[in-house]
């Protein structure tokens, strides 16, 4: 891809006074907490969409909310623009700051706060790691349900940015669903707090929308989330089919009858085989497509479950049905699937997309995603989460290759643009970042995004909150 994107021009005034800046965040935060040589910046320079880099002004790394307040008080008296970080897992580039930004890391906010039972919820600083919270919670017998596959390292406050999901947000939702409250600094340092262990609030719903708002309307520096009991069992099962176009089928008659299982999770031939040489988890290697279809409840629950999936399936010619049959079997078999960005990697480079579509149109876009990808001569591996039509199709090419890169980035704008003209949208987990910020009209009209950008100036008049980011650059109102 192009290093060529456009980020909003440098703040003159802030760059001149790079040094004071420097010596003024010194002064607010421990001398470990505050990065500025610039061979210590480089790991900040980009996230997980490694396409474009940018080093920032500075990096603080504040262990505190009053810290936090500390730092946004001083930017927004002067006007410094501030990159929120989580772990820098952003796949849409989120997280890629700009040269008078200071990138604001979450990572030493990394404590459990409270876990409360009574009321099923946990609260935690804004740097912990989403596996941790269910590690901490787990020998109590409860669990935090989101679960993507960044899992092991990406942060609450990303998740909360992002708004992310896993393959178990099928029947358990996404962060939305498991965000009760959070402490939010805004952007002239002031801290509020938006909800609580309550389940509702009354007047707007601010929460809902300081969640998926990629940092742009404060910085959020605690979460209260809803803990769930674990299962009494769980059983992932493979199917496998001739074709996608089956498999996608599938999936959509599953959701149609009623039955709600805890994931479906697809994958085509590509992806199958690059996951497997990676995880070694069992996956039949002649089919075209698979699902993982994850039950769960007591073994009778579970079998009439997957009874009246399994009837359905074959209904759609599978040629394949494996029940995991133990512990270490099922873990294989998530491992592989949770593995597979990494494993993709190992191979070759690649562009993950991120749109979403109605489930009754899975085979169309699958299918179209194939031509697309075809017409420009590369190579995808489709893998995503099929229960809620939240596509990843991985673009594979090559980086060192300047036209290859190009080629991949136009297909994986048609491709976005054909999740849109399907019924659905841009993004189902990764957000706007930069990578679709300028396909945003593509979704939206002018009076659309106008509204959205209104929304946005009430709460950063100077739009100095992850400034290059989500809205098309022209068209924004003055700052």
């Amino acid at each position: 891809m192009s290093e060529a994107i456009e980020f909003l021009p440098p703040r003159p005034e802030v760059l001149s006074r790079r040094a004071a800046i420097v010596a003024d965040l010194a002064d607010l935060l421990p001398a470990e907490c505050v990065i500025h040589e610039a061979r210590e910046l480089v790991p900040f320079e980009t996230d997980a969409f490694i396409s474009y880099r940018r080093l920032p002004l500075a990096v603080v790394l504040p262990k505190t909310t009053a810290q936090v307040a500390a730092v946004m008080k001083y930017c927004y008296r002067y006007g410094i623009p501030v990159v929120p970080r989580g772990a820098g897992t952003s796949l849409s580039g989120g997280a890629i700051p700009q040269e008078d930004a200071i990138v604001l890391g979450l990572s030493k906010m990394s404590r459990i706060l409270e876990v409360d039972y009574a009321n099923r919820t946990a609260t935690v600083q804004a740097g912990v790691t989403n596996l941790s919270i269910s590690e901490a919670v787990g020998v109590d017998g409860f669990f935090y349900a989101p679960d993507p596959s960044s899992q092991l390292a990406c942060t609450i406050g990303g998740n909360i940015g992002m708004n992310s999901g896993g393959a178990h947000c099928l029947k358990y939702g996404v962060t939305t669903n498991n965000l009760l409250g959070v402490k939010m600094v805004l952007v002239d340092g002031t801290v509020v707090d938006l909800g609580g262990k309550h389940l509702d609030s009354a007047g707007y719903d601010l929460l809902g929308l300081v969640c998926g708002s990629e940092g742009q309307l404060g910085i959020v520096a605690e979460a209260t989330v809803r803990l769930i009991a674990k299962p009494e069992g769980a059983r992932p099962v493979l199917f496998g089919f001739e074709t996608s176009e089956e498999a996608g089928a599938c999936v959509t008659d599953i959701i149609g009858s009623g039955i709600i299982p805890v994931a479906i999770e697809f994958m085509d031939k590509p992806a199958i085989e690059i996951c497997e040489a990676f995880a070694h988890a069992g996956y039949p290697l002649d089919v075209g497509a698979l699902l993982i279809v994850e039950v769960e409840g007591s073994e009778a629950e579970m079998d009439a479950t997957l009874a009246g999936i399994v009837e359905i399936a074959r209904r759609h010619g599978v040629k394949t049905v494996r029940e995991s049959q133990s512990a270490t079997e099922a873990a294989l078999i998530w491992k592989g699937r949770k593995s597979a960005f990494g494993a993709t990697g190992r191979i070759a480079d690649y562009i993950c997309m991120d749109g979403t579509v109605p489930l009754g149109k899975l085979s169309y876009v699958l299918k179209k995603t194939s031509e697309i990808t075809d017409s420009f001569g590369l190579r995808v591996a489709n893998v995503f989460h099929a229960g809620d039509g939240n596509m990843h199709p991985l673009i594979l090419f090559n980086a060192n290759d300047p036209e290859d890169a190009a080629r991949a980035e136009a297909a994986g704008n048609e491709i976005l643009k054909l999740c849109v003209d399907a019924g659905g949208c841009l993004t189902g987990e990764h957000g706007v970042g930069i990578e679709k910020r300028d396909l945003m009209r593509h979704q939206y009209s002018d009076a659309d995004l106008a509204q959205q950008m209104a929304v946005r100036s009430a709460f950063d008049e100077g739009w100095i909150l992850n400034p290059s980011k989500v809205f098309p650059l022209d068209g924004r109102p003055a700052a």
